[in-house]
Formats: structure tokens, sequence, C-alpha cells
């Protein structure tokens, strides 16, 4: 696994992150619940048209099927951006701090209690094709915090645009 990888997964599964897609999956199970109550509704009016009209028999039906669409959408639900930036604050927070992880590469790797080793950020520089300053240096590493962030936004990470430079 490499670095970005060990990235991704500190922040995509912190338990922040969890509940946030816990609370998606929440959501579309209310709108379910009230799409349900509505559904409901609409065969019962149906069938006082019913005597009236005939046709209007099968419209009870289509009404059916997307009662039943919701269940795929609540499995879709993880696929929710999660909020870089709220479990990255809400880490520092727990740590006292966490230093200048918004901008800084070495701060985001300690706070995530990652190697954040010149060897480490190498790597990492390898893994993103980071190819800015020299090795270690302030426009390296400020590209590498650039470039994480992008990363983590293009696989589902809501990073803010100030961070992705």
């Amino acid at each position: 696994m490499g670095l970005f990888n060990a990235i991704m997964d500190k922040i995509f599964h912190h338990p922040l992150a969890r509940q946030a897609e816990q609370a998606a999956v929440n959501a579309v199970g209310n709108l379910a619940n009230q799409a349900g109550g509505q559904s409901a509704a609409q065969p019962q009016a149906a069938p006082q048209a019913a005597p009236q009209a005939a046709p209007q028999a099968p419209t009870p039906q289509p009404a059916a099927q997307p009662a039943a669409a919701p269940p795929a959408q609540a499995s879709q639900a993880p696929a929710q951006p999660v909020d870089v930036e709220a479990v990255l604050s809400q880490m520092a927070a727990q740590k006292g701090g966490g230093g200048n992880w918004r901008t800084s590469i070495v701060d985001l790797l300690k706070l995530l209690d990652l190697d954040s080793s010149l060897q480490a950020r190498k790597q990492l520089a390898q893994e993103l094709n980071v190819h800015a300053g020299a090795d270690g240096s302030a426009e390296e590493n400020m590209a590498l915090h650039k470039a994480v962030m992008t990363k983590l936004a293009e696989n589902g990470g809501k990073v803010p645009e100030s961070m992705k430079g």
C-alpha cells in the first residue's frame, strides 16, 4: 500500500467520515419513507378514480416501482463525498491543534500518524508524480500538499478549492 492510500484510508475511514455516510443513508431512508407514504396515498386515490375510468387502474403499479428504488439508492449512499476538512479539523482538535495541516504536508502526515520523513515524502512525490523543487524543499512540500488534496477530491473527498491549488 502506498503512502497516498494510507492517507486516504486514515481520512475516509475516520469515524466522522462514517457518521457523514450514515447521515446520508438516513436521509435517503427518510426520503424513501416519505415517498412511500405518498405512494401509499396515491393507490388509495386511484381506486376512487378507477370506477369512473378503467384506464387509471394500472397507474398504481408505476407508483410502486419508484418505492422499490430507494433501497438501491441507499446502497449507493456511501459514495457520498467525505468532508476532508471536517475530518481533519476534528482530528486536529482531538490532538490539540494538529499544526498547520491545511498547508503543510509534514503536519498533515503527522496529524494522520503517518511517516513524515524526507524518504516518505519522496515516495509520495513519486506516487503522485510531483516534481517541484528539490526533494524536501518548501516548494516540493507545498506542491505535495496540493497534490494530495486534489487527489483526495478526485477519489470522493470534499476539499475546499483553496487547499487544492
